[in-house]
């Protein structure tokens, strides 16, 4: 058998993460070789996984746009062609399209100290490959692109339409004319309710608990209003005062979280017609952001049931029925399409296998070094963006990290790095959300600590300093 091809960073996942990794890679460490293995046909994770009705950002294009490659547009929320376009677009102008290899689906990777690589074990089509490399970095997000969250409903089988996830969303699906039951009340449930109400005989979003929705301007008011700044002056200004709006709306939130519930039910009730009940349909029992607050862009959701072609019903599903839904307390919905906007399944670091000299690593038992990598694991990154503000804020301040860890080691002669784990350290849960696909799948994931560098702080300003500037050898980190 012939030696296995060796790169010096190996990326895995050609989505926002993987994309920014790779473009930053090349400009600060041109002279390594980096490969991204990409397992489906195309780039751009999920932006090209989800094809559905409306599909958009859930955060502001300011702050999900890459730091150093700007989001051009006044649109704040943008639709996922245009995301996908951006992406791919980054990718061709830094040269990462022609790294990236598809069809490569990493099944395991298993780190020896002896020769300080990583051996990495790939599907490609049914052909089993391997790779080494010096330094693997995750970057394939944290949901499964293969199976969304379905959960079984009694009777499903009777119903006479169609049932659809919108994970695996069907190119031919035609929904106009219909009567649309959408069941959920997250982020896709309130971005297909009024994208699909435009056409449809009428949609219904279905949920068993409400969930905070605020509305906010499509086109960003301060954007358009320095869109005749050169735009190297007009996109740190509008950036920061995004990144300083989120702050401060969420540590308001966790320090007053009474005064910002009458604050979302005020602009709430200001945007719904009489008679729809407010507290009922749209009052969570839980503390705003205890779970992601759902964002609409010029408050389309609620526009849609002002106009009649929505409404919202909460309460239990007791079955399905041949002609639709029929709920807990015996009222039926008529549905001729049922939209399963009921969540995602979680798949940590893409579910490949690591071994570390020998020994396979129950990713559950580490703990999250600054959220970005992994007690006991040497020569290993992933990227997780942030849970309360923009996935790529976080992105980004990962890259920053392994380009500067990266240049530490050629500066120090280091072929080796890990994070030693503190026995005194305590671990807590890593997510700090109470949403559904995060408790389902907690028992998945690793573990942060009680204290720094090991707490994971949602809070992108303290991260810039501890992440973006703090010394690479911090006592934590041990180098060979």
């Amino acid at each position: 058998m012939s030696p296995a091809e060796h790169v010096d960073v190996l990326v895995v996942g050609a989505g926002l993460s993987g994309i920014g990794a790779a473009c930053r890679l090349s400009v600060e460490h041109p002279h390594r070789t980096v490969a991204v293995l990409e397992a489906r046909d195309v780039s751009g994770g999920t932006w090209d996984v989800f094809r559905y009705p409306g599909i958009r950002s859930d955060s502001d294009m300011f702050t999900f746009g890459y730091r150093w490659r700007p989001w051009v547009s006044d649109r704040a929320l943008a639709d996922g062609p245009s995301i996908l376009d951006y992406l791919r677009t980054v990718a061709r102008e830094y040269g990462v399209d022609g790294l990236i290899r598809y069809r490569h689906r990493v099944t395991a990777a298993s780190w020896d100290s002896a020769t300080a690589r990583w051996t990495v074990d790939i599907d490609r089509d049914g052909e089993q490959l391997q790779l080494t490399a010096s330094f693997l970095w995750g970057c394939s997000g944290y949901y499964d692109t293969e199976q969304g969250y379905a959960p079984e409903f009694a009777g499903q089988d009777d119903f006479a339409g169609e049932v659809v996830h919108p994970q695996h969303w069907p190119e031919d699906l035609d929904h106009a004319g219909k009567k649309v039951v959408v069941i959920g009340s997250g982020a896709t449930a309130v971005t297909l309710v009024p994208a699909m109400a435009g056409t449809a005989e009428h949609v219904t979003m279905v949920q068993r608990s409400p969930t905070y929705v605020l509305s906010l301007p499509a086109r960003d008011p301060i954007a358009k209003r320095l869109s005749r700044l050169p735009l190297r002056l007009r996109y740190p200004i509008v950036r920061w005062k995004q990144i300083l709006i989120q702050l401060a709306f969420f540590q308001l939130a966790r320090r007053r979280p009474a005064f910002v519930k009458r604050l979302i039910r005020s602009a709430t009730l200001k945007q719904l017609p009489p008679g729809v009940d407010v507290d009922t349909h749209f009052k969570p029992l839980y503390n705003p952001w205890d779970q992601r607050i759902c964002l609409v862009p010029d408050g389309d959701l609620f526009r849609a049931i002002r106009h009649g072609r929505a409404s919202v019903v909460t309460g239990a599903i007791e079955s399905f029925t041949r002609g639709g839904i029929r709920l807990a307390t015996g009222e039926e919905l008529a549905a001729d399409l049922v939209v399963t906007a009921t969540g995602l399944n979680l798949k940590p670091f893409g579910g490949v296998d690591l071994v570390v000299d020998g020994e396979k690593v129950d990713v559950t038992d580490a703990m999250a070094y600054k959220a970005l990598m992994l007690s006991g694991i040497p020569n290993f990154a992933y990227t997780l963006g942030y849970s309360n503000a923009s996935w790529t804020l976080k992105a980004d301040l990962v890259t920053d990290y392994v380009c500067r860890l990266l240049a530490h080691m050629d500066e120090h002669g280091h072929r080796r790095v890990v994070a030693e784990p503190d026995p005194d350290v305590s671990p807590e849960p890593f997510i700090p959300l109470r949403s559904g696909y995060v408790l389902r799948s907690a028992h998945l994931l690793p573990k942060q600590g009680d204290r720094d560098p090991w707490r994971l702080r949602q809070n992108y300003l303290y991260d810039v300093r501890t992440i973006r500037k703090q010394r690479i050898d911090d006592g934590v980190l041990a180098f060979a």
